[in-house]
């Protein structure tokens, strides 16, 4: 017996079901060549981009991962606060964090300190 699935084509595609591309690869090479059309010869990314045929948030990830900036944009969650920093945000959130710490520490010191009577 087989299962046929009724769902339509644009319904698959929508589900991402079975229309899915194949993954393209992407020699070292072929990323450090498109980089140094980025940075060293100042031409646009997204003009990069659409002449090799790739994604321009692909080459901008490559960029920011060869230029030592990736997650460095306002709203990353991955990197560590720059404390020599002046960025107001970031502060705002550090102090934020270093509050809720404290907090915990507040709370654990009184369970541990009531424990002991």
């Amino acid at each position: 017996m087989v299962l046929v699935d009724s769902r339509t084509l644009v319904e698959r595609r929508l589900l991402g079901m079975g229309t899915s591309r194949p993954r393209r690869v992407f020699t070292d090479e072929f990323k450090a060549d498109a980089v140094a059309m980025v940075t060293q010869l100042g031409r646009p990314r997204a003009e990069v981009a659409r002449d090799l045929g790739i994604g321009e948030s692909t080459l901008g990830r490559w960029v920011a991962s060869a230029t030592g900036t990736a997650g460095s944009g306002s709203g990353s969650n991955r990197r560590a606060p720059d404390l020599a920093g002046d960025d107001p945000n970031e502060m705002r959130r550090e102090l934020a964090r270093l509050r809720e710490e404290n907090a915990f520490l507040k709370k654990a010191a009184a369970f541990f300190a009531q424990e002991q009577r």
